[in-house]
């Protein structure tokens, strides 16, 4: 059996324009509380996973929920560098960012309803929701889908290309939209429909010419919260 490489995808952490539900794109609010304990709950059920390299975006949510990651991983540990990419951003939503979620989607949605029903499929509707973010943003700076997937796939390939044949664990920590759509590139049966949970993990598996989806959107690795107070004590001792 030929070398494969094995890539696990995590959202970062809870930020607190997520807490507030607000758009947040190229927005970066930091890690709430409740984000960073998801962190380590995430990282504590990751720490026997030995990561070759860690992978982010440039956006301090991914970076410091990576942080996290590393503080906890049993073999990697905090020397090992995170390698900080823009191609990994989420989608930048222009002059909507940072306002009401429920508002400005329920704007598209209803945009997309009633103007481009007929170019919707299962996996073809988020490539339409980011163009009519292009559109009805009154600057037009929101990305559309081209401009994003053409920034996105460039770093995809450039990780893929440097460890497709090492058989070694590659973390990614990137953003909701991001993570699925480089899943579906490399899985095109795979469905874009379900949205990610802060801190989740999913692993897609290279092995013999074959991408293959080994877990999505996963959270029941998550430490116990009761368990995160025994293992900081611990380490703590240990220092």
């Amino acid at each position: 059996m030929s070398k494969g490489v094995t890539i696990y995808f995590m959202r970062h952490g809870q930020t607190y324009l997520n807490h507030y539900h607000r758009i947040q794109g190229w927005a970066d609010a930091p890690l709430t509380e409740k984000g960073k304990r998801d962190a380590q709950r995430s990282a504590i059920g990751l720490r026997d996973v030995n990561f070759s390299a860690v992978y982010t975006s440039d956006l301090q949510r991914t970076v410091a929920t990576a942080e996290i990651i590393l503080k906890y991983n049993y073999h990697a540990g905090s020397n090992l560098p995170i390698n900080k990419r823009k191609a990994f951003r989420e989608q930048f939503f222009g002059s909507f960012e940072g306002l009401e979620v429920e508002r400005i989607w329920g704007k598209v949605s209803d945009y997309i309803e009633n103007e481009k029903q007929d170019l919707l499929t299962t996996n073809d509707r988020v490539k339409v929701e980011m163009d009519t973010f292009h559109e009805l943003d009154p600057t037009h700076d929101a990305e559309d889908f081209m401009t994003f997937w053409l920034r996105v796939e460039l770093g995809l390939i450039d990780v893929i290309t440097a460890h497709r044949e090492t058989d070694q664990n590659i973390l990614i920590v990137s953003h909701g939209m991001t993570i699925r759509n480089m899943i579906h590139e490399l899985i095109p049966e795979f469905s874009l429909g379900e949205p990610l949970d802060n801190a989740s993990v999913s692993i897609v598996r290279y092995q013999d010419g074959f991408y293959h989806l080994e877990a999505y959107n996963q959270t029941d690795h998550f430490a116990l919260e009761e368990k995160i107070d025994d293992v900081n004590k611990d380490r703590e001792r240990k220092e």
